[in-house]
């Protein structure tokens, strides 16, 4: 009965919705009041405002249990509830407002995001990824904060390298050059508080990266000379300029940590671009020759250097040579000395001969100076050799063999003391 007196209540699409009873059937409900004579209103025309209104709170009392009837005059259409009715329809409103409200305070955390609840205004806790509750809205809010994202700061340009920002971009180096630099800052919140660290403890933390990464860039650079910036540098200036900006934001408290800074061009400026492409040029000219020369020393001074400790290693070795010979030729004046003191006349003949054999020991041909008619005498050592050699043999009772073709016959002049004599001789002569 509840459930029809609400839908007829709401129910838009009734023909006599705001014009008193009356069923679907045509037939009059003995629960409605009589309508009001509507002399003005045309037939099956819409109901006015006032009607409506007069209709709805007529329904709306006889849902909760008042009675209805007829409005007394000047009572303006409503009709009067008995207080338990009215405490029990303001406690339900109240009981739905409420369930509203305490349900309001659900919320949902995405993967990688954080959110930062606050009671008052004031800080209370981080809230996780996942289905979350907090008390609803004016106690406690909460602001979504995404730590996971990696953010980028551009300084120096906007977009592409081509919108340049000057006033961000020139910088000082130590040689007193402008050099002009465009970079990119790549950023992300820490874990562990960077969420509540970046919403209070800074008003502008994106505006802070920037500015920290300007200021740092500006003091690396100026410490550096230009060439060092523009060509074998720029890795190490990037490194330290993230060592000095995660210095800047700890010292803040912003909760930011920095991830990588990547310089994406560093140039002369605009205007002089053409000398320092000339003086750019003369610098790898000279590096050019520079590497030359160098290349021609290292080519030289080895070989120098070899052949200096060749002639070193050649010098030593004839000293040596030199020192042992000269011992060596003392020790043996010492030891022939001992021997001559003790067999004088039989020493000096073996040291003749065994000069004179050393002598023509690799010599073919004698020439003997004579005081007879032939003033020049030639000996066929060789082949005496050869014969005393022979004859040596015949005594001792062997066959010659190998003889050359053409020897000299055996005569009693080519006998060993022969030859022992005519060298005698030869050694008187000279003397």
């Amino acid at each position: 009965m509840r459930l029809t007196s609400i839908t007829r209540i709401f129910n838009l699409n009734d023909s006599n919705w705001g014009r008193g009873g009356g069923s679907n059937n045509g037939g009059s409900d003995n629960n409605q009041p009589p309508r009001r004579p509507q002399p003005n209103r045309p037939s099956g025309g819409p109901p006015d405002l006032d009607e409506l209104w007069k209709d709805f709170n007529q329904k709306l009392g006889g849902l909760f249990g008042g009675k209805k009837g007829n409005p007394p005059p000047g009572s303006g259409g409503g009709s009067s509830l008995p207080p338990r009715a009215r405490r029990f329809g303001a406690g339900l409103i109240v009981a739905i407002v409420v369930c509203l409200w305490l349900a309001s305070g659900f919320f949902i955390v995405q993967e990688g995001q954080v959110a930062v609840i606050t009671q008052f205004g004031k800080y209370t806790e981080t809230a996780r990824p996942g289905f979350q509750w907090r008390l609803p809205y004016p106690i406690q809010a909460h602001e979504t904060v995404n730590v996971s994202q990696l953010r980028t700061v551009e300084v120096g340009f906007r977009n592409t390298s081509r919108s340049k920002v000057l006033q961000e971009a020139l910088m000082l180096t130590d040689d007193e050059n402008i050099v002009d630099l465009q970079f990119v800052v790549q950023y992300r919140l820490r874990d562990e508080n960077g969420a509540r660290d970046y919403l209070f403890n800074s008003r502008l933390p994106d505006e802070s990266v920037k500015q920290a990464a300007e200021t740092a860039m500006r003091e690396i650079v100026g410490k550096k000379t230009m060439d060092f910036v523009l060509y074998e540098g720029r890795t190490q200036v990037a490194s330290e300029v993230v060592g000095l900006m995660q210095t800047i934001m700890d010292l803040y408290g912003t909760g930011i940590l920095i991830s990588n800074v990547a310089i994406q061009n560093a140039q002369p400026p605009e205007q002089v671009q053409a000398a320092f492409d000339d003086a750019v040029k003369a610098g790898q000219d000279r590096e050019r020759q520079i590497n030359e020369g160098q290349a021609y020393a290292n080519d030289v001074i080895p070989r120098a250097a070899g052949a200096a400790s060749r002639l070193v290693q050649e010098a030593e070795g004839y000293r040596q040579r030199i020192i042992e010979v000269a011992e060596g030729d003392s020790a043996r004046f010492t030891q022939v000395l001992a021997e001559y003191r003790k067999a004088p006349q039989v020493t000096r003949d073996r040291l003749y001969l065994e000069t004179m054999q050393t002598v023509f020991e690799n010599t073919s041909k004698v020439f003997i100076d004579s005081k007879s008619g032939n003033n020049l005498l030639y000996l066929p050592l060789d082949k005496l050799m050869e014969q005393v050699s022979r004859d040596s043999r015949q005594v001792t009772g062997t066959s010659p063999s190998g003889a050359a073709a053409g020897t000299m016959p055996p005569t009693s002049s080519t006998t060993p003391d022969a030859a022992r004599d005519a060298l005698r001789s030869r050694d008187r002569l000279s003397r």
